[in-house]
């Protein structure tokens, strides 16, 4: 299979509590954070590491493809997909103030019409924005059937047909897709039995969580290709249609504790002091 997986690279979520507002609250400022790989675009990119592998001998079956849209700095976040196995790499220059789901998935759909994929595979939000909206935009862009929240996808036909395995809240909803589609994926998808192929064995076991970039998956992602365009080159020329009109950080914890004698005062307090029955 021929499989396009976006990425997107955002302030490490570990440092979320030294995020910062503007002064006037027009931005989320991310000076003194560091960049990383959305988690789940990493967990999309072992998916589809392993639908394209076969996972006992290394053989590889098709072609993965990072895209990612940003400043020039996203090729560093570009580079570590491609240290994990992925083929090549394409950076759209963008601007992060352009951007917003719609932007991006008018640009993937451009990418879809060039690059004519067999599957788009994604994470299914990032974690700054939080929006999950991206992959289903795509979707409806693409007139593709699509799967979201998959926890688990198999195929054993070489890619003619996917059974997704979708976490849903009362279990597990399990969809057959036809590709070309679109996926997103959740954190269960890097669970060791998640991706079956067909050709994998079903002895071998993957462990746990995407897999990490060797010292030679990291040399040989120097000279992997990273092709660069433009939004203009793949004919976006509309801006975001969301927007933001002020952020603020909640208001600091007072650390005091009060405490109370019966049920009775906790439901009287919550009603007349709190305000929240």
């Amino acid at each position: 299979m021929k499989i396009l997986v976006p990425v997107k690279r955002v302030a490490d979520p570990d440092n979320a509590n030294k995020v910062k507002v503007s002064a006037d609250g027009a931005r989320v400022t991310s000076e003194g954070l560091e960049w990383k790989l959305n988690p789940f675009d990493e967990y999309a990119v072992e998916a589809a590491l392993r639908l394209n592998e076969n996972g006992a001998s290394g053989e590889k079956l098709g072609e993965v493809i990072i895209v990612s849209l940003g400043p020039d700095e996203v090729q560093t976040t570009i580079r570590q997909p491609l240290a994990m196995g992925a083929d090549r790499g394409i950076h759209v220059k963008a601007d992060d103030a352009e951007l917003d789901s719609t932007v991006v998935a008018k640009v993937l759909a451009a990418l879809v019409a060039q690059e004519k994929p067999d599957l788009v595979l994604m994470g299914k939000q990032a974690v700054d924005g939080d929006s999950n909206t991206a992959g289903q935009v795509l979707a409806e862009l693409l007139g593709w059937p699509m799967a979201t929240f998959a926890m688990a996808i198999e195929t054993a036909d070489g890619g003619k047909t996917l059974t997704i395995g979708r976490e849903v809240d009362t279990g597990v909803l399990t969809l057959k897709v036809t590709p070309p589609a679109v996926v997103t994926v959740d954190l269960r998808i890097v669970a060791p039995g998640s991706v079956r192929n067909g050709v994998t064995p079903d002895a071998h076991k993957y462990g746990e969580g995407a897999r990490y970039a060797s010292l030679k998956g990291i040399m040989a992602a120097k000279k992997k290709a990273i092709d660069v365009r433009t939004l203009a080159d793949l004919g976006v020329t509309d801006g975001a249609v969301v927007t933001y009109t002020k952020f603020e950080r909640p208001p600091a914890r007072t650390g005091s504790v009060r405490f109370v004698e019966s049920a009775q005062e906790l439901v009287q307090r919550l009603k007349t002091e709190a305000k929240v029955l």
